[in-house]
């Protein structure tokens, strides 16, 4: 294995997807969204292979990811179609960008909490302001706010919900580091409940798998989706119906995601 200073400036494919995707980053049973096995992981290294020949740090990259998400946040204001298309792209880049950061880190050999800082930031804005635009978009667009500050309010409760959902995860990370215990690998063995009816319950949620439908690219293209179905009704019923809809199902995630850190074996030793 080569050292980062060892590694040529202008790496091949084959050579960068040794480094840059090993195992422990292609099985992550979390951090690794579904498009990154479907095609995105495909498609990174060869914008990676672009960047690491540029000055451009790891952490640039990441900004990039997150100005990518804040802006697909700011297409979706755009009514109709238009601004749902403008959020699936945006939020389609900041997730390639996403992949290429930690790309380019593993590549340099330059990880640092820095980047995971920003990384978190990154998700953490990006999904509370989709969702919060989701409510915007209900209401009828930024200029109709007043007159429906009801789906304004929703929007804002689902965003509260989507921020308070990943940071239980970070909970349990700071949880464990205050108690002095070491970090738990990502596992399904290590987050499986204890109590074999929260696992069968726990089992059956993943055939109507609704808790993963608010990271940034579900939720756009949701929106998307609902956006279509709008333009053929001609009115911003099922954007509402959307937005109501979502916020009872995500404080449902809340709770169960909540159940299931304390039931497993992520906050013992």
């Amino acid at each position: 294995m080569t050292t980062s200073e060892q590694r040529p400036a202008r790496p091949t494919i084959a050579q960068l997807r040794e480094i840059t995707q090993p195992p422990a980053v292609r099985g992550r049973r979390t951090a690794e969204h579904w498009t990154g096995d479907l095609y995105m992981r495909g498609v990174s290294p060869y914008l990676t292979r672009v960047l690491v020949r540029t000055p451009s740090s790891a952490n640039g990259v990441t900004w990039l990811m997150i100005l990518s998400g804040w802006l697909a946040a700011v297409g979706l204001l755009v009514p109709g179609l238009v601004g749902a298309v403008l959020g699936v792209l945006l939020t389609q880049l900041q997730m390639l960008w996403d992949a290429c950061d930690g790309e380019v880190a593993r590549w340099r050999g330059t990880s640092s909490p820095v980047g995971i800082f920003l990384d978190k930031v990154g998700h953490y804005t990006v999904e509370t302001l989709i969702a919060l635009a989701l409510g915007i978009r209900a209401a009828g667009g930024v200029g109709a706010v007043g007159e429906h500050l009801g789906y304004v309010t929703l929007g804002a409760l689902l965003a509260w919900l989507l921020c308070l959902n990943k940071a239980l995860n970070d909970m349990v990370h700071a949880a464990r580091a205050a108690a002095g215990l070491t970090r738990l690998p990502d596992s399904a063995a290590v987050a499986r409940p204890r109590s074999g009816l929260l696992d069968r319950l726990r089992s059956a949620a993943r055939f109507v798998p609704f808790h993963r439908i608010y990271h940034s690219i579900e939720l756009s293209l949701i929106i998307l989706a609902a956006a279509i179905a709008d333009a053929v009704v001609g009115d911003l019923t099922v954007t509402r119906v959307l937005v109501t809809v979502l916020v009872p199902l995500a404080a449902l995630s809340v709770v169960g995601h909540f159940v299931a850190i304390v039931s497993s074996r992520r906050l013992r030793a």
